[in-house]
């Protein structure tokens, strides 16, 4: 067994400057965390505008001044430190760099290889006097090269070590999909990248899924779609958990749905959108708690009605309010229709009382959860069904080709065919 530490940073709401928060400490062997404890600085801790490093198992009460703070649930690593961590793409590209096999790094690699660019406002250093220069990030024209570079990844060969920062400090929320990041417009922005045996062309599927979903009323972060010299396509999407460059691109804290539940990633699928309904009770902002129940429910339903069923919890998120003092359920991210032959479908959390079944009678039937009567909740169904029913014309008004509409169809469900009468007898 090996013990080792580190020193958490962050940047807090209206500093410039990035301060040191607490100390970690991780024991771990080989490639196994066995467990990790916290002690926040005295000095931060009597900062007034100091926040929680994580919202569930280190809060700023009275338990801040104990020494040996441990994850809750039983968890080998605190959360929020698993969401600034490299997702499984960001491994891949570290375990690329430094030659090593799939998953036999310990995660006190994957923690120091996030760089400064890592998800929300933490960092993670050795010394308190090693932190990373952020550097420049590449622009649009640089795209073809960040492609080119996401390729040699999955095909196992080496990446360019100019390029490498790039791909490490994507956004640990992003799933397993080779992307990097990029600044255009005086935004930082997440370039999601076409991968290795993709059934149709995602990029330009889920960059119209999610402005299907904008225009269904959802919160949905800016989009682009780059068309580049080979033909091939890629997603852009405006990172929200960073400002403007004009501002020198300020952290906000961000952390995962699995973090605010404080629940391991393999119970994910044991979990229900109530649950995260539940967590915004609990640390969601003032004034803006009923907001954010209501817009929850809205995003089950729309997945439901596209098939997105990779909605586990770390594609769900929040980011801290520093008006308000509390935590909102940040934009919609990761929206992908999987096509399917089957009638019965599931999401991956729970969805009503009929558990993960995919129909809008379920979720009516649970709208409680979410702070809404039934009247309300068939009127917010109704709503989004007629936003999505004609689909394929908003895919066609935003250059979707005939063939990947074809591909993608069947995702598509009929809301008369999936308990849409039940809704009807209400509004």
């Amino acid at each position: 067994m090996d013990e080792t530490t580190r020193y958490v940073s962050i940047q807090l709401p209206g500093d410039a400057q990035i301060l040191p928060a607490g100390l970690l400490t991780l024991v771990e062997e080989g490639r196994r965390t066995l467990l990790s404890r916290f002690t926040y600085g005295r000095g931060y801790r009597r900062r007034p505008n100091a926040v929680a490093v994580d919202p569930v198992s280190l809060p700023l009460d009275a338990s801040a001044e104990r020494t040996d703070l441990t994850p809750a649930g039983g968890l080998e690593l605190f959360g929020a430190l698993r969401d600034a961590t490299p997702d499984l793409w960001g491994r891949r590209v570290i375990e690329n760099r430094l030659r090593a096999d799939p998953d036999s790094l310990p995660e006190s690699v994957f923690l120091d290889g996030a760089g400064p660019h890592r998800a929300g406002a933490l960092g993670v250093q050795k010394t308190l006097e090693d932190a990373p220069h952020a550097g420049d990030l590449p622009g649009m024209m640089e795209l073809e090269h960040l492609l080119e570079a996401a390729d040699r990844v999955q095909s196992g060969l080496p990446v360019p070590a100019h390029l490498e920062l790039f791909f490490t400090g994507a956004p640990s929320l992003g799933g397993a999909r080779p992307k990097a990041l990029l600044v255009c417009d005086d935004h930082q922005w997440i370039a999601k990248f076409p991968a290795r045996n993709d059934p149709f062309d995602v990029p330009i599927i889920e960059r119209a899924t999610l402005e299907l979903a904008r225009r269904a009323g959802l919160a949905v972060p800016p989009t682009r779609l780059e068309t580049l010299s080979d033909g091939r396509h890629v997603m852009l999407i405006q990172r929200f958990d960073r400002g403007t460059q004009t501002d020198a691109f300020p952290k906000r804290h961000m952390v995962s749905a699995l973090t605010a539940l404080g629940v391991h990633e393999r119970d994910s699928a044991k979990m229900r959108y109530a649950d995260i309904a539940r967590a915004i009770e609990q640390l969601g902002s003032r004034g803006q708690i009923q907001i954010d129940r209501a817009e929850l429910f809205r995003r089950m339903v729309f997945n439901i009605l596209v098939s997105n069923d990779d909605d586990h919890l770390r594609n769900h998120a929040f980011l801290y309010d520093s008006q308000n003092q509390g935590w909102r359920l940040s934009p919609v991210y990761d929206v992908v229709p999987r096509p399917s032959a089957s009638h019965e479908r599931y999401l991956h959390l729970g969805v009503g009382p009929q558990g993960r079944v995919s129909t809008l009678d379920n979720a009516l039937a649970g709208c409680e959860q979410f702070g809404l009567s039934s009247t309300e909740a068939a009127a917010v169904i109704d709503q989004i069904v007629r936003s999505t029913r004609e689909w394929k014309e908003t895919f066609e008004a935003l250059a979707v080709p005939g063939l990947q509409i074809d591909k993608i169809s069947n995702a598509f469900r009929r809301a008369s065919d999936i308990g849409m009468a039940g809704v009807e007898r209400l509004l």
